[in-house]
């Protein structure tokens, strides 16, 4: 209830604040997709060396304008999810991401994409992985107990669980009008949720020792909890494509809509469906990266299908980059999904949240465009408002820069955004101002990098107490400058510091 009062309070002073509205026919349509733990590596047009088509994205790219470097605001999901529909770094919340049964990553005092929109007109939907929260009653401390990578695991059980009441704080109290999702496809509870409420309770207990299914890659992954009878996780991303499919049917062009569609794909568990096997070269995750673009591809063909094509904003970006088994994936088969960039999911490392960043906007945004400027994914919230002539209020998106001038052709001779800050948890801070990038500790790791992959790039470790690189000629960060530069180090310091206190980073 707090929440519902707090977001019509939120509601009701964005109102007044909103400008009169434009002729909905004018507002352009913005469907967002967003892949998970996908490396830069993995969109063919923009590695050589890929072994994983991607018509459907490679098309997208061609139809619009591709950031070679974009960036997630950390290296795992729950995070980059909150900044992006937000317009805030997620460290002034939190570093971590929500766990199986955790509360919203939200503040009371939040103000999300789809909120600003809603007051401009805006139909909001949110479908897929949420993984940003609810509100759970619990009848009881959990019950349950497995032995799992290497030690007992305690977890609620469905008799833990008061399943009576609706839940809140979920996607309907962060603006959304409507949802539909199973969540998070590896963590409890398995089951679909529409709105506020399960199609189906679940009522069982995922073994995680046993699933009932094979995995095609790596493991499942999956945390124990409550399920639903004869859950099958191969039906998650074709249930998830319908869904899509059938919303953006049921749209008109005098309504303006926002869809977010936040994919379970290519995160592991590693499950192409049987019609995408063998449809690439590397390997099952391969597989599970070409259905990936095979849905973007849906996703674009509905849209022109209703007719809705030419007045519809498309951004395809991604959360973090690719899991750990990008090691073995490149060993095995010579696909890199990390591209030329060092490190993985979780790292500060450039290859942790160096990722994918497409958006197309036809007859505003010219063709093939391709831009070098350095961006992030708060951006998206100050750009969407600007596009669509909608207030942002006191204080809200404080890291989102406005994007809209370089989707127009504009260039600086100076970047646009001041400087960006990398970050996945709390100890390991980066920050890129212009060509150069600064880390506070010796190293951005924390995916562990085999010896033989390390061998393999030729990396070494380094042994100063931080870290300095010219992004510029050295994006694959293997040549230390912080002894060389002194001064461009001191620099980075203060201003990251400074941001971490003053609470916004947009320059005023």
């Amino acid at each position: 209830m707090r929440i519902l009062k707090r977001r019509l309070v939120t509601l009701t002073k964005l109102f007044a604040l909103a400008v009169t509205f434009q002729n909905y026919a004018q507002q352009p349509n913005i469907v967002i997709i967003y892949a998970d733990d996908m490396g830069y590596g993995d969109l063919q047009c923009q590695n050589k060396g890929s072994k994983i088509p991607t018509p459907n994205l490679n098309e997208l790219a061609s139809e619009g304008m591709r950031f070679t470097d974009a960036h997630s605001s950390s290296g795992i999901c729950s995070p980059s999810r909150y900044a992006l529909l937000t317009g805030t770094y997620h460290w002034r919340r939190q570093h971590d991401i929500v766990n199986s049964f955790g509360p919203p990553f939200f503040n009371e005092t939040d103000v999300t994409l789809p909120d600003i929109l809603k007051t401009n007109g805006y139909k909001t939907a949110a479908i897929g992985k949420w993984h940003l929260g609810w509100n759970w009653k619990f009848k009881n401390e959990p019950t349950g107990e497995v032995f799992q990578w290497n030690k007992m695991r305690k977890f609620y059980k469905p008799e833990d669980i008061d399943w009576s009441e609706p839940l809140t704080g979920g996607p309907l109290d962060q603006g959304f009008d409507y949802y539909f999702g199973d969540g998070t496809i590896n963590f409890p509870p398995y089951a679909w949720i529409e709105n506020d409420k399960f199609v189906e309770l679940p009522r069982e207990v995922m073994d995680v020792h046993n699933v009932g299914f094979d995995v095609n890659e790596g493991e499942w992954e999956f945390r124990p909890g409550p399920k639903v009878r004869g859950w099958n996780p191969y039906e998650v991303l074709p249930t998830l494509t319908q869904k899509t499919v059938a919303y953006i049917n049921q749209q008109e062009a005098d309504k303006p809509f926002f869809l977010y569609l936040a994919l379970p794909s290519p995160h592991a568990p590693i499950i192409p469906n049987e019609e995408f096997i063998g449809k690439s070269k590397a390997g099952p995750y391969g597989d599970y990266m070409f259905q990936t673009d095979w849905v973007a591809g849906q996703v674009m063909k509905a849209l022109k299908d209703k007719g809705l094509d030419k007045n519809t904003i498309v951004i395809f970006t991604a959360d973090n980059g690719p899991e750990k088994y990008a090691f073995e994936r490149a060993e095995k088969y010579e696909h890199f999904s990390m591209g030329n960039f060092r490190g993985l999911k979780r790292d500060v490392w450039e290859g942790g949240h160096h990722v994918p960043f497409i958006i197309k906007w036809p007859g505003r945004i010219k063709a093939g465009a391709v831009s070098q400027e350095v961006i992030s994914q708060v951006d998206i919230m100050a750009t969407l408002a600007e596009i669509t002539n909608t207030p942002l209020p006191e204080n809200a998106a404080p890291d989102s820069y406005n994007l809209l001038p370089l989707l127009k052709g504009k260039t600086y001779k100076s970047p646009l955004r001041e400087a960006t800050v990398h970050n996945t948890f709390k100890n390991v801070w980066g920050l890129r101002k212009g060509k150069w990038l600064y880390i506070n500790k010796p190293s951005g790791q924390h995916s562990a990098m085999p010896d033989s992959f390390k061998k393999l790039r030729g990396y070494e470790d380094f042994e100063t107490p931080a870290l300095l690189f010219n992004m510029e000629e050295d994006a694959e960060q293997r040549n230390n400058m912080v002894e060389a530069h002194p001064d461009v180090v001191q620099e980075m310091s203060t201003i990251l510091e400074t941001y971490r206190e003053q609470g916004y980073s947009v320059k005023r």
